[in-house]
């Protein structure tokens, strides 16, 4: 097999990390209290409907919980908050721990200090492999404007210069 033939896992992972990708954590109230896991393949999907889609793996045991709940909060991190994103990547450990949060419109977590964040009620699933396509009804977001974002590039936290144009690694 040639180089270029490769469809590895580890070379796919390889080759698409090249792609710059935001980072969010994906939270919920949940019946068991709250609940959220580390995204970095959110995206908006559609304006009308608002509509977003984010990713989660089959292998999640987070995301059951947020699907139950019906409804949860996509909260983009800026770059000063890179450790969020480790945390919510953890399993089995108290992802909530120090971390400050209010509830959302719907009721859901949202992280103190995220650049941005979309509450949502879940519209429908997709196969999509080894993950789950999960499609959103936006509900109500905000914004601020005094921030950067975090991003995943590969392998790596990175952060936006944004004077500069360049990435900068943050982590």
């Amino acid at each position: 097999m040639t180089e270029h033939s490769d469809l590895s896992p580890r070379r796919l992972r390889t080759i698409l990390g090249h792609f710059a990708t935001g980072l969010a954590v994906i939270t919920a109230a949940t019946k068991d209290g709250p609940a959220g896991f580390t995204c970095q393949s959110f995206s908006s999907l559609s304006l009308e409907p608002a509509l977003v889609s984010f990713s989660p793996a089959r292998t999640s045991s987070t995301w059951p919980l947020l699907r139950e709940a019906g409804r949860f909060t996509v909260n983009i991190l800026p770059a000063e908050h890179q450790h969020l994103a480790a945390q919510f990547a953890r399993s089995g450990a108290d992802k909530f721990a120090g971390v400050d949060h209010s509830p959302s419109p719907l009721g859901n977590p949202v992280l103190d200090h995220a650049l941005a964040w979309v509450d949502c009620e879940l519209r429908q699933e997709y196969d999509g492999g080894d993950h789950t396509i999960v499609v959103a009804a936006v509900r109500a977001l905000s914004a601020r404007a005094d921030a950067e974002p975090l991003l995943f590039y590969r392998g790596s936290y990175v952060g936006v210069q944004s004077r500069a144009g360049v990435l900068e690694s943050v982590g």
